[in-house]
């Protein structure tokens, strides 16, 4: 089972929604429980938002959103922009950083797709752009101490 979507929307904070609506349309011939569909959607968010808020730090530019369904249960996902880059993606991984300069942004973004997806890489490149890549198992019950 094999099938693929490409989405290239301008890079403006209300089309995060629109690409979480995208991925939820996409992924949903996968049958995702509740919650894989929210972690899922929530992800693409937080790369979304990375890309608009810290790739062109409200300049123009474009956010690309590539979707795989590489198996009954398995989903690939890539979220790249031809923005800034990331001048240290071990620093800009870590939780509670942020290149938001007016308080606003948490510095949660990457920390959260790591805690949603079962693969998070990061490609970036200064003045050229970044690539997220994710991928997800789904089926998979979540590790639970109560068994």
């Amino acid at each position: 089972m094999k099938n693929e979507i490409k989405v290239k929307f301008s890079a403006l904070s209300e089309n995060e929604g629109f690409a979480r609506s995208v991925i939820s349309a996409f992924i949903v011939q996968l049958n995702p429980t509740v919650t894989e569909m929210a972690d899922i959607r929530t992800a693409v968010s937080e790369a979304v938002t990375n890309s608009i808020v810290h790739g062109y730090k409200n300049t123009e530019g474009f956010v690309e959103l590539v979707a795989k369904i590489l198996s009954k249960d398995e989903i690939y996902i890539k979220v790249s922009d031809k923005g800034c880059g990331i001048a240290d993606i071990d620093q800009a991984m870590q939780p509670m950083f942020t290149t938001d300069t007016n308080g606003e942004r948490a510095g949660l973004g990457f920390a959260v797709m790591e805690a949603f997806m079962d693969t998070l890489i990061v490609k970036s490149k200064l003045n050229q752009g970044t690539t997220i890549i994710m991928r997800k198992k789904l089926g998979v019950p979540p590790l639970d101490d109560d068994f």
